[in-house]
């Protein structure tokens, strides 16, 4: 027999702490019902490899009747209503909120983006409804080269303005943290104007931003024909943006329409020696090992995959390397490559999955929609995809203190009014958002 919802075995962050430590919170949740995708309350135990030994693990980590107590941005203690309610007459009504039942989650983390961006791609849109295929269209110079010639004419006022809209989509839909790439500068000027806007972006909203360099996106313009020496512009430039302070990790696209994997690998040991994560977009359109190089290098994740082999699923696993899922970008190619979902499960890999907002190839500001793709096109179960939009996603950018509700996390939530977790993948286009809290602090509705 299951056992009960609350029925983890209580850990020490559980327990009732002594009076004084239970009525010097800054802020308290209760009367909240929690997905917290943690492990102290059973998610994701793995079963015993004896099979006579199987310890049941608790859908996404969840705890009924709770409440969460806040301190200094964090969350500093999780437990049931009951052993808090004692408590509550030592709290000023400000310092309390009631949420009647509704759900937590931890805040939702975006963790592969391109929202830094000029122009509008609504016209490759429609040729690939008519017939022309990707590949097709950035022969022609359109695709990446097409929004690079856009993203340099911009001003940085001009593109904050234009990403900005697309961040605030997000944050609607329960958004706290995320990643943004530059790779459409392919210059030196313009990346580091990306990133300049990322950063400002995460100033202006108060979210975590992780910025990622992703030059080796495409081959500039200048350099037509000559991709080895765009790949060496690109490992000088990325010491003199990581000294600017504008670099959290490092990217690139390892594609037969792209670099190749030795291309990467120069990136890569640049990254190395700045002490700098790596991931990679790789195994999209064909398989030519990037998965197995970004494993090499211990990434923190590779990103796409409908091409991946077993064999590098398995260096995957090794490595701790997350993968990524990208529906989006799936669903508007009309792709029929299906990610080998069943073969990432059986190696244990983490799965988390994005919006993959750019203009191209999905132009999606909803991870909540994303989420819903990842249920319908590659039969993800909901609690996959909300894990896979929390803590993995977390892992994703190496954020050990976000996406989950554990004591020692940051507080970040999302407030949901929901019936249960999946409805958050079942619903499409309704927004049951009710708020967001960011290092403990409620936002005003955005």
């Amino acid at each position: 027999m299951n056992k009960s919802k609350n029925s983890v075995s209580k850990s020490p962050i559980e327990k009732t702490l002594d009076a004084s430590t239970m009525s010097s919170f800054d802020h308290i949740i209760i009367n909240a019902n929690l997905a917290t995708f943690s492990a102290h309350y059973g998610f994701g135990i793995e079963t015993s490899d004896d099979e006579n030994k199987h310890t049941d693990s608790i859908p996404y980590g969840q705890l009924e009747k709770a409440a969460i107590g806040i301190k200094n941005g964090k969350i500093a203690w999780v437990g049931t209503q009951d052993q808090i309610t004692a408590h509550l007459p030592k709290y000023q009504a400000s310092q309390i909120t009631d949420v009647d039942g509704k759900w937590i989650t931890p805040g939702l983390i975006d963790c592969h983006t391109h929202i830094v961006y000029g122009g509008n791609r609504s016209n490759e849109f429609e040729a690939r409804l008519q017939g022309v295929s990707y590949q097709d269209i950035a022969a022609q110079g359109g695709g990446i080269v097409a929004t690079v010639t856009a993203t340099r004419a911009a001003s940085i006022e001009s593109l904050f303005a234009q990403s900005e809209k697309r961040l605030l989509a997000l944050m609607k839909e329960g958004v706290t943290s995320i990643e943004i790439k530059s790779g459409y500068g392919l210059d030196l000027d313009t990346e580091r104007k990306m990133l300049t806007v990322a950063r400002q972006l995460g100033e202006k909203y108060d979210i975590h931003v992780s910025t990622t360099y992703l030059a080796a996106h495409a081959l500039s313009p200048e350099y037509k024909n000559r991709a080895d020496d765009y790949i060496e512009q690109v490992c000088e430039w990325l010491p003199i943006l990581h000294e600017e302070g504008l670099v959290d990790a490092v990217d690139g696209f390892c594609e037969n329409i792209a670099f190749s994997t030795e291309q990467i690998r120069r990136v890569f040991e640049v990254a190395r020696s700045l002490n700098l994560p790596v991931k990679l977009h790789s195994e999209q359109l064909s398989d030519i090992g990037g998965s197995a190089l970004v494993a090499e290098y211990k990434g923190l994740s590779s990103d796409h995959l409908e091409h991946l082999s077993e064999e590098d699923i398995k260096k995957m696993a090794a490595s701790n390397t997350v993968a990524v899922i990208l529906p989006g970008a799936f669903y508007t190619l009309r792709d029929t490559k299906l990610p080998p979902i069943e073969a990432l499960r059986k190696h244990h890999v983490p799965m988390a999955i994005s919006t993959d907002c750019n203009p191209g190839t999905s132009p999606l500001t909803s991870l909540l929609l994303a989420m819903n793709m990842g249920c319908t096109l590659f039969y993800l179960t909901p609690e996959e995809v909300l894990a896979g939009s929390t803590v993995y996603a977390a892992q994703a950018l190496g954020l050990s203190n976000k996406g989950k509700v554990e004591v020692g996390c940051d507080a970040d939530l999302a407030l949901w009014d929901i019936a249960r977790p999946a409805d958050l993948a079942y619903q499409m286009g309704l927004n049951p958002t009710q708020g967001i809290m960011v290092q403990g602090q409620w936002r005003e509705t955005l």
